[in-house]
């Protein structure tokens, strides 16, 4: 199935002007970078490129063709002289009070995409306008919205404004980023888990933003998995159900297991990764914590408490949770922690496990090569 990148043309790969109508070559501007980016998607990813605008009352005696078509046509050769050609060009002529729907945010103009040929759900409409992200909606793809805050188009969309957060995959006015965000895959992961001790549920996005909900049943335990979340900006959900009846074991080692399984499945094919990852103080405390997603599992463990517990989470079991982490991530992990306070030492140790996670699965879109001389990881 065929995927698609519905593009937008005024604000999105020109710059749009004050009266919104690009009838001359003196208001026309090309968005910066959109050459060297868009270039790259066109050579390097396997989307058809359609352009779809509105252009209000194009034919009329407020916006004469003859001076549309000429600024038009440089447009597109332009682009054409850089590798980007687009497979269709849909133009809508009609002004907002007709609703048309053939107007964006209507989808009139794409029927033809609704068929077993295109996949939608893995298609995204790039624009600068609510009422591209409401077509994105309508179509049933996701949104890049190019937000220059010129908040155009709002009076038009016909639903609530926070009902397109949804919706809206990525917001940036940088073509470079959207570049990246096209080239490298979505790197989540989901899992459950259900033994006679524990049931587990488990999901991740590496390229997240620091969101978590997690419940284990263990509040201290919670609270340095939030850590690992906020402090590797990664978005993490884990519900637990444990016999913490019997005592906490279960329910952290299983954790471990299926949180370093789950890691493992989203790094996937650990293209363009940087593979290895962090020291950091806090307070009284030093901790370094060394990891590489190698493939191999392993564990050194240079630390000592002092407590029986910290808060509800038994010390003893810090060693088992990284121990259990690198059997199912198949990482290695070194960690080293030095100070006085219990509290400080552990929490310490998972800010630092956070850092280096989020140095390891940084990729770069430029060098989606695998970080190994043996060809595999």
């Amino acid at each position: 199935m065929k995927k698609v990148l519905f593009i937008d043309r005024d604000g999105t790969i020109i710059k749009e002007t004050i009266d919104e109508q690009i009838d001359s070559f003196e208001k026309m501007i090309f968005y910066p970078k959109v050459f060297t980016y868009l270039g790259k998607i066109a050579k390097e990813l396997s989307y058809e490129l359609v352009m779809i605008t509105n252009q209000d009352g194009l034919g009329t005696e407020i916006f004469p063709e003859d001076t549309f078509w000429p600024v038009h046509n440089f447009i597109l050769r332009s682009f054409e002289n850089e590798g980007v050609v687009f497979d269709e060009v849909f133009i809508d002529r009609t002004f907002p009070k007709e609703n048309a729907n053939t107007r964006k945010p209507g989808t009139g103009l794409l029927t033809s995409y609704f068929s077993d040929e295109y996949d939608l759900s893995n298609s995204y409409v790039i624009g600068d306008r609510l009422t591209d992200m409401e077509l994105a909606k309508n179509l049933g793809a996701r949104g890049i919205f190019i937000n220059d805050e010129t908040h155009l188009g709002t009076d038009e969309i016909t639903v609530k404004r926070e009902e397109l957060d949804d919706f809206i995959a990525l917001e940036s006015n940088e073509w470079q980023k959207i570049y990246e965000f096209l080239k490298l895959k979505d790197r989540t992961g989901k899992i459950s888990r259900t033994t006679n001790e524990t049931d587990i549920q488990i999901e991740i996005n590496l390229d997240g933003t620091g969101k978590s909900e997690i419940n284990t049943g263990l509040a201290f335990f919670d609270h340095m998995l939030d850590q690992l979340a906020r402090h590797g900006q990664l978005d993490l959900i884990i519900n637990v159900k444990g016999d913490l009846e019997v005592d906490e074991h279960h329910t952290i080692e299983d954790t471990a297991i299926a949180l370093g399984e789950v890691f493992h499945q989203a790094l996937g094919d650990k293209l363009g990764m940087e593979r290895y990852g962090f020291s950091l103080p806090m307070d009284d405390c030093l901790a370094q914590v060394a990891i590489d997603f190698g493939g191999r599992n392993w564990l050194v463990w240079d630390a000592e408490f002092k407590r029986e517990k910290i808060g509800d989470m038994p010390t003893e079991m810090f060693h088992h949770f990284f121990k259990s982490f690198t059997d199912g991530a198949k990482a290695n992990l070194n960690i080293k922690v030095e100070g006085t306070n219990e509290h400080h030492k552990i929490e310490a140790i998972f800010k630092a496990f956070a850092k280096s996670i989020k140095m390891a699965v940084k990729r770069d879109a430029e060098k989606m090569i695998l970080p190994s001389t043996k060809g595999m990881l």
